[in-house]
């Protein structure tokens, strides 16, 4: 098989990736002349013109062989470039990735990550956080803490701790409220959205009601952090996640008045692992600490 020229497949890929010659230059840190010349060179070498040239054009425009060549060479060197990331990025054994929510990390592991560093001082722990459902070995994470429960509960992996939800509040709205603690106050109050389906609060007043209560009312929030927030801030009532709002209520940052409601999710939790670094040592200690940390609460 004759050589591929690189350097002129890569030039042109950088035009087609552009849209032009002076910034495909730029892009490889050559001269625009440079990179004029390894096109030339590419379309002598495979004997088929791949950019138009006519008189008093401006824009590049690319041949249909141009286009298709384009293309394939743009996610091929893409391709490339991913694979010597990771191999680049590949961590040493001693080194475990969690993928989780932000909610979940700022919330709840973070704050927890002293005494895993005490317990396991030779484990480099790392937290990415992703929203997205799929295998964690793809993102480079070694497991991935998912949060679920009602009827968009994900039955992947395993459980890690039971869940449940019941309305939060700071003080300051409590008080604002007549310091309540009947259900029907919360038809008066400004209800605050997380947007995960799971914690709702159709599913809260189809549970508990009361039936005068406006779910549809309300701002919403792109993340349970941010829902807690703005509870904090005296902006409304959230529905909170128990394993998220412990620290909240322990400062007193927020009141639950309700204390005998609430909504159970069981296995709300859950733990995916990427099943090749499963049953490496560091991944099975953090496994271990994680399910130690979901039993104390």
């Amino acid at each position: 098989m004759q050589t591929l020229p690189l350097n002129m497949l890569r030039a042109f890929a950088a035009v087609y990736e552009t849209g032009g010659v002076r910034s495909a230059a730029r892009m490889l840190g050559v001269t625009h002349s440079a990179v004029s010349r390894l096109v030339r060179d590419l379309e002598a070498w495979i004997d088929t013109p791949i950019i138009e040239r006519n008189k008093g054009q401006r824009l590049i425009r690319f041949t249909a062989a141009g286009e298709a060549l384009g293309r394939d060479l743009v996610k091929s060197f893409s391709g490339i470039e991913e694979a010597i990331r990771s191999i680049r990025e590949i961590h040493p054994p001693n080194a475990v990735t969690i993928e989780t929510t932000p909610s979940f990390a700022a919330r709840w592991l973070l704050p927890r990550l002293g005494d895993f560093e005490a317990e396991y001082p030779w484990i480099e722990l790392s937290i990415i956080v992703d929203q997205r459902i799929g295998d964690p070995g793809e993102r480079g994470a070694d497991l991935a803490i998912r949060m679920g429960g009602g009827r968009s509960a994900n039955p992947a992996g395993e459980p890690l701790m039971d869940d449940a939800l019941y309305p939060v509040m700071s003080p300051s709205c409590w008080r604002a409220l007549g310091m309540p603690s009947d259900i029907s106050t919360l038809a008066r109050g400004k209800l605050l959205h997380d947007r995960d389906p799971s914690a709702s609060w159709a599913m809260w007043k189809e549970r508990f009601g009361p039936d005068q209560l406006d779910v549809r009312a309300g701002p919403r929030f792109s993340s349970s952090d941010l829902v807690l927030r703005a509870a904090e801030q005296g902006l409304g009532i959230a529905l909170a996640r128990h394993r998220l709002v412990g620290d909240a209520l322990a400062t007193g940052a927020l009141i639950r008045p309700f204390r005998d409601l609430a909504l159970n999710l069981p296995a709300g939790i859950r733990m995916v692992f990427a099943q090749e670094r499963r049953d490496r040592l560091a991944v099975g200690k953090t496994i271990g600490w994680l399910r130690a940390q979901a039993a104390e609460g």
